[in-house]
């Protein structure tokens, strides 16, 4: 019998990588919003900044594997998943967010960048410290 599309990409040995993928995601938005813009008003803004991030998240790391059982054996799998699951990510939730929001319009393609970026270093930093400490 063949495996399904869906446990081809999800593996319960990945669970550790999620939980310190959703931490490093929402700490990104948290140091923006408390640095970049100085908004950091409490733990539901929090969530709805995070919201569209996390749905984007959950939808593209899910396609590219990112919790496959291979991205649970080493850095030199997990780290290169998460970023490419980061970028489709990243897009839908400023997309998202950009729904939400009228005012991104002008900068739109610069907080996309910020977004690649921060994001792309958090998780790749992130699972590459998780399996050095392993």
């Amino acid at each position: 019998m063949s495996e399904s599309f869906l446990s081809k990409r999800v593996d319960g040995s990945a669970a550790p990588l999620a939980v310190g993928d959703v931490i490093a995601i929402v700490a990104v938005i948290a140091i923006g919003m408390r640095y970049g813009h100085s908004t950091l008003t409490g733990p539901v803004a929090l969530l709805e900044t995070a919201a569209p991030f996390l749905v984007g998240w959950a939808v593209a790391s899910v396609l590219v594997g990112a919790y496959s059982a291979g991205a649970a054996e080493s850095a030199k799998a997990a780290v290169p998943l998460a970023v490419r699951s980061w970028v489709p990510a990243a897009v839908i939730g400023v997309f998202l967010r950009g729904l939400l929001q009228t005012n991104l319009d002008q900068g739109l393609l610069i907080f996309l960048a910020v977004m690649l970026v921060t994001g792309g270093v958090a998780l790749a930093g992130w699972r590459w410290v998780a399996f050095k400490l392993r």
